[in-house]
């Protein structure tokens, strides 16, 4: 079988089995008040969700949930896995892969494009290089998932195919070929417009393809990291994690969160891909549609440990 159909085959029967969960096999959830929509819209309140097949509810925040297991393995959780949304910089997933495979010396220096105003005006979230700024590969892909610098998902876009139009191309071609059937981008940065959709399935599908180069999994996992000293920067840029930003407790159970992307736009709501191990285990967590903002409680981030520590198979 070739690759293309491979990953077809993997896409049908990650549909199949998340649409076996929504039926009912495996831990399906019920939304109260409220049929799913068409179309993402704005999140206005805290939507509350209830598992039916266990004695304590699970209550989520987010309207869209995926669990399952790395590999293409089981569905664990679905709650509107195939459900249009907005994806916002759980884009950067794709941007960041794509940009590993066609940069792999990560020791080379990229000149960043003169003009970021489209990024500013948009209120972007940027890592906090300068236009025209020289900066190493690898301090792109750090500033891209870490901080989520829509300036450094710029600078992987034009160093591998000349202009961020071109790099959109590439994008949905690789999207095409990962079977990711309900995506369409439009950016690299996930910056909202109307034709920049995906699902939760395709975006676990993203994430599971992503994670098995080391080298991206190294950068989600990571917590903080500190660029190249510069001219711009003589010191060199501290990124942080947006995830382990707000404060991830040590422990849970015998559960643990090793990485994440967050991502937020009005449109979006809070969004959250995150890589969950229990035992020797691993797990691919993706939300969307949690309300609030960069300012508001992380309830994306919350509906995470809940699962962590509530909804992961016993050994």
């Amino acid at each position: 079988m070739t690759r293309q159909g491979k990953k077809r085959r993997g896409r049908a029967l990650l549909a199949a089995a998340v649409l076996l969960a929504a039926l009912g096999g495996g831990l399906a959830l019920r939304a109260v008040g409220g049929d799913a929509h068409p179309h993402p819209t704005p999140v206005q309140s805290a939507p509350r969700f209830d598992d039916q097949g266990a004695g304590t509810p699970l209550e989520l925040y987010s309207p869209v949930a995926l669990l399952v297991e790395c590999g293409g393995g089981q569905v664990l959780l679905s709650q509107r896995g195939e459900e249009r949304i907005y994806p916002a910089s759980l884009t950067k997933i794709m941007t960041v892969m794509l940009g590993m495979e066609a940069l792999p010396d990560w020791n080379v220096t990229v000149r960043l494009p003169s003009n970021f105003q489209s990024l500013y005006a948009a209120n972007a979230s940027m890592a906090g290089f300068l236009p025209g700024e020289e900066v190493r590969v690898a301090d792109l892909f750090y500033g891209a998932l870490l901080p989520s610098g829509a300036d450094a998902c710029l600078g992987i876009a034009t160093a591998v195919s000349g202009s961020e139009p071109a790099f959109v191309e590439r994008m949905n071609r690789r999207a095409r070929e990962l079977g990711m059937e309900g995506t369409h981008f439009v950016n690299a940065d996930g910056l909202h417009h109307p034709d920049h959709y995906s699902t939760a399935a395709d975006i676990a599908l993203l994430l599971d393809s992503a994670l098995q180069n080391p080298a991206f999994c190294r950068v989600f996992t990571a917590h903080s990291y500190t660029t190249t000293p510069s001219i711009a920067h003589p010191n060199g840029l501290f990124l942080t994690s947006t995830l382990f930003d707000v404060g991830i407790p040590a422990q849970l159970g015998d559960g643990a969160i090793l990485g994440g992307k967050t991502g937020y736009t009005e449109e979006a709501g809070l969004c959250l891909a995150t890589l969950l191990q229990k035992g020797d285990r691993r797990y691919l967590l993706v939300t969307a549609g949690a309300p609030g903002s960069h300012q508001s409680a992380p309830y994306h981030v919350e509906d995470a440990l809940n699962i962590c520590q509530n909804a992961l198979p016993g050994d």
